[in-house]
């Protein structure tokens, strides 16, 4: 496991010959083995701050260090809304395939698939190709093959957004289940409040673009938690206390999107 620390991190980009600010001044911490969440409005460059903790992009100004060392990446796994499996591998090469890229032996690697695959109920399926599966089982192979690869963080970009709520409901417990066994630090990107309060130790919240920190809130829901919890007195608390602090810069996202519509 690692920790991260994020100290003044900006983005910008160039977009047509106009300077784009994507985060400005963004300040993140996440301990050892802990589960923090990233809620804001779209385009306030939640994506962008976890590509660049990944190494996917470089922040234009400020430091990230991990373990206390500033420059050096975590050995981590993005986990995306849009699936990212390979269409022309089966499951369980998919779920082997960051084992393949360390070098890893066939045997060993498709062992540890099957593991994985087993845990998360695809374990018939290790053959079938990414074609064949529903929406949620794709997610579930992504979400194999990144606890499979054994990250010292895991990075998940909305990885839950695309689905039905019931499959959604399954997949937010099975994360649960599995980052209690493994404690891996994880990073989580999400629009869903409640989702947040259900999976976080700790809730960031960011502005309106550009990005930039608005209050950080202690979730201190006791573990292990389940989805029970959501109809809890103090999970509605925790959901309309962060709603209440995020909603003016959801109209302000809104006003900004309008006006360049125009």
């Amino acid at each position: 496991m690692a920790s991260i620390t994020a100290r003044g991190v900006g983005k910008r980009f160039s977009v047509r010959g106009r300077e784009v600010v994507a985060l400005h001044a963004f300040d993140f911490t996440a301990g050892d083995g802990e589960f923090v969440c990233i809620v804001g409005p779209s385009g306030c460059g939640k994506s962008t701050f976890l590509r660049i903790v990944a190494g996917l992009t470089d922040a234009t100004e400020g430091t990230i260090a991990v373990d206390g060392a500033s420059g050096r990446r975590p050995r981590a796994n993005l986990v995306f809304q849009e699936h990212a499996i390979f269409p022309w591998k089966t499951v369980r090469e998919n779920v082997a395939f960051g084992l393949r890229m360390r070098g890893v032996g066939r045997r060993q690697r498709e062992a540890v698939a099957d593991a994985w695959l087993e845990r998360l109920g695809l374990a018939r399926f290790a053959d079938a190709y990414p074609h064949q599966l529903s929406g949620g089982m794709k997610q579930r192979v992504g979400i194999a093959r990144a606890f499979a690869n054994e990250p010292e963080v895991l990075l998940m970009d909305e990885p839950l957004g695309a689905l039905d709520a019931q499959t959604r409901v399954l997949l937010q417990e099975e994360i649960l289940r599995l980052w209690s066994e493994q404690r891996t630090t994880v990073v989580y990107v999400t629009h869903s409040i409640e989702e947040a309060v259900l999976l976080g130790d700790r809730v960031v919240l960011m502005t309106a673009s550009p990005g930039t920190n608005k209050e950080t809130f202690v979730i201190d829901l006791p573990r292990p938690r389940s989805i029970e919890l959501t109809g809890t007195p103090a999970f509605a608390a925790w959901t309309l206390r962060i709603w209440e602090a995020l909603r003016d810069e959801v109209l302000r996202a809104a006003a900004a999107e309008r006006a360049t519509a125009r």
